[in-house]
């Protein structure tokens, strides 16, 4: 059993370097069986969803070289089409991207459902739909997805997406650039990471026109050859750590970031009387007076991102006033309120509303991470809080933060991972 113990009430200083965005490299790295020849991806995360993917892609015959910490290269060409190992595929809620790129390759794909975070109904309904409108058949058989092209190749056509789904884009992506025609997305999403694939593909020799638009047009070609991209930073570790600096105070400096992609953060940390400098590539956060209230909903790109919400939601437990937080994206993503609530915070939830009346301060507490980004609301919590807070299920924040410890321990936080036996090991057996 692992776990994070923070002692809180230091203010951040320093400098943080964000990674690889896991959103875009949990895409990029299933589309590199879409090429023929050697594909060199750096700027990869070292997070637990990569190390999955590319154990997954090891095992369908990729051979996948590491050329250095943030660098790998991928050679597809002895991929076989074969059905994903249900135990991996079931860690990770991206590993549906292995569809979309099957599909596109082989003209068929089996499978597993995703799996991931719990955060209430996330039907790939959206995905299959464009599926089936470029010519699959599929089908859920044996607890296993099972798509086939009816000509044995898709064939590019319209899809309208009855919902702005970013994995649904990045699907339909995948699977149309190898396929035979023409294929226009529309009421596509627009998230930096939907761009970021289509470049890398394009890089690729894909035809992709409309990325970061609400209407994509992907024009087929026959084959993708080999290349060398670089995936862009982070934006949510990036939008962490910047929250993280607003709740306990301080001044950051985080580099390898492009300040554009984090518009819709620094608008509201800046409402909430954080300081911030836009540099080229990096972004100062200062924070030393009280915290304002705020009021924020969560919409897809570029409005405020879904994947921030419990985050900011941390550093408005500790605001001046009250503050509402409308969840207009996910169901079922306010399950790590009452982890906040053990440490103090008043929070009050109705549907997608959650309402926040802002404390004096936060004490330290035992508390586990609900999901990924739960778990990151719980460091900022704990590192804003008076006394020890320790953090549990800290697999869910390695799914998506690389070297968060030790991240933080370089600007001034005292966290440390704990290792401690589980119960059951500790146990003395009997004799006799």
């Amino acid at each position: 059993m692992t776990k994070y113990v923070i002692e809180g009430g230091n203010p951040l200083y320093g400098n943080i370097e964000i990674s690889g965005a896991k959103n875009a490299a949990v895409a990029i790295l299933p589309a590199a069986l879409l090429v023929d020849g050697p594909c060199r991806i750096e700027n990869i995360p070292q997070i637990s969803d990569v190390t999955l993917i590319l154990q997954i892609l090891r095992e369908l015959g990729a051979s996948v070289r590491t050329i250095n910490r943030t660098t790998v290269e991928i050679d597809c060409s002895s991929v076989r089409n074969q059905p994903v190992p249900y135990e991996l595929a079931r860690k990770i809620r991206a590993s549906y991207y292995l569809i979309g790129a099957l599909l596109g390759r082989f003209g068929k794909a089996e499978v597993p459902p995703p799996g991931g975070c719990d955060l209430g109904g996330r039907p790939i309904d959206q995905h299959i739909k464009g599926f089936v409108a470029m010519g699959a058949q599929v089908e859920v058989q044996g607890g296993m997805i099972r798509a086939r092209a009816k000509e044995g190749r898709l064939t590019g056509g319209p899809v309208y997406l009855d919902m702005v789904s970013v994995g649904a884009t990045m699907n339909i992506m995948l699977s149309a650039v190898r396929a035979a025609g023409n294929t226009v997305i529309e009421n596509a999403a627009k998230e930096p990471h939907i761009v970021d694939l289509a470049n890398f593909l394009n890089s690729m020799g894909a035809d992709i026109m409309g990325a970061g638009t609400d209407v994509i047009k992907i024009r087929g070609v026959d084959r993708l050859h080999g290349g060398s991209y670089s995936i862009i930073p982070d934006q949510i570790e990036a939008g962490t750590y910047m929250a993280a600096v607003t709740a306990a105070g301080g001044e950051v400096l985080i580099r390898n970031v492009i300040p554009k992609h984090l518009d819709c953060i620094t608008a509201k940390l800046a409402e909430m009387g954080a300081e911030i400098e836009e540099h080229d590539d990096a972004v100062l956060v200062r924070r030393t007076g009280p915290i304002h209230r705020t009021n924020i909903k969560t919409m897809p790109y570029p409005g405020f991102p879904t994947d921030m919400q419990a985050q900011i939601a941390a550093a408005l437990c500790l605001a001046q006033g009250t503050s509402v937080i409308t969840e207009g994206v996910w169901d079922n993503r306010y399950r790590y309120v009452d982890e906040l609530r053990r440490m103090g915070a008043q929070i009050q939830v109705d549907g997608k509303v959650a309402v926040i009346e802002g404390v004096d301060h936060l004490t330290g507490a035992p508390v586990r991470a609900c999901d990924l980004r739960a778990g990151a609301a719980m460091i900022i919590a704990g590192l804003a809080a008076r006394g020890r807070t320790e953090v549990d299920h800290i697999y869910h924040i390695e799914r998506g933060y690389e070297d968060i410890v030790r991240k933080l321990s370089a600007v001034g936080a005292d966290i440390r991972l704990v290792h401690e036996p589980d119960e059951e090991t500790q146990k003395t057996p009997q004799v006799g």
